[in-house]
């Protein structure tokens, strides 16, 4: 699948919930994506988190229960036929989730963790690395190498914005093609680098109103590929509904920018 997605002159999309909420919400989240998939030519990847390690409040949703939520995203997998991805925080995890990921996404926080990095790489799955939002994309060359030296060359880097201030991110599209030039395709996040963290509520708020002009602007310079997180009803979502893409909304950003890769090709 790597070879796939690294050869291919087309987009690639990693999209789903933020988190397990539910077996229905996911089944239909991962239907409607994969049909407006199939419909634009474009190889989809469903994501959806198992568990939510860094939440603000004790008392936000982390997921459910970790062999049901594993039980969903394998359905997903076994009956959509659709490669699946999810956040690994815990060496432990690994041997576990690694038998149904087809990718392993390592969470921007936990980026520069090595054991989790050669841990992941061992596996022999693709490793997703979303850059952190307090690293240059320069420095992403060093987080790749501990997993190709560890015998993996399956790589993706993950941009999703940097740190401003203390409730907010920017997104510097020059990290784009520096991170390209490191030798690996590079995915565009288009949800998460639009959240507003540690609001006084102690739930991370969003810009939403923005994820075009992010899509647009990352296919302009040059992404392989988006992460988009969906939902159905955002405002009610349990986890990051504030700058998650209304389902509804999915296939025209997709064709916006596939219009625009066009342009540039």
């Amino acid at each position: 699948m790597f070879k796939e997605i690294s050869s291919n002159s087309n987009l690639f999309l990693i999209s789903g919930p933020c988190v397990i909420e539910n077996e229905s919400t996911v089944m239909h989240i991962a239907e409607r994506v994969k049909s407006i998939c199939e419909k634009l030519q474009i190889k989809y990847v469903f994501k959806a988190s198992y568990k939510k390690a860094n939440r603000s409040k004790l008392s936000s949703f982390t997921g459910l229960p970790f062999d049901q939520a594993l039980r969903i995203l394998e359905k997903v997998k076994l009956e959509l036929d659709l490669p699946v991805t999810s956040d690994v925080h815990e060496v432990s995890e690994i041997s576990q989730v690694s038998e149904i990921l087809d990718i392993i996404q390592i969470p921007a926080f936990l980026c520069r963790q090595t054991d989790l990095l050669v841990a992941a790489a061992q596996t022999g799955k693709i490793v997703n690395i979303k850059k952190g939002q307090f690293l240059s994309p320069e420095s992403m060359v060093f987080v790749a190498e501990k997993v190709s030296l560890s015998g993996n060359s399956n790589i993706l880097l993950t941009e999703r914005g940097t740190t401003f201030g203390y409730q907010d991110l920017v997104v510097d599209c020059r990290a784009i093609p520096k991170m390209k030039a490191i030798g690996y395709p590079v995915v565009m996040d288009c949800t998460h680098s639009l959240q507003r963290p540690n609001q006084s509520s102690g739930v991370t708020g969003g810009d939403p109103e923005m994820i075009q002009t992010i899509i647009n602007a990352s296919v302009a310079v040059g992404a392989d590929g988006l992460f988009i997180e969906t939902h159905p009803r955002p405002e009610e979502a349990l986890s990051d509904g504030a700058n998650m893409l209304h389902l509804d909304n999915l296939e025209d950003a997709l064709v916006k920018a596939i219009k625009i890769k066009d342009a540039i090709l």
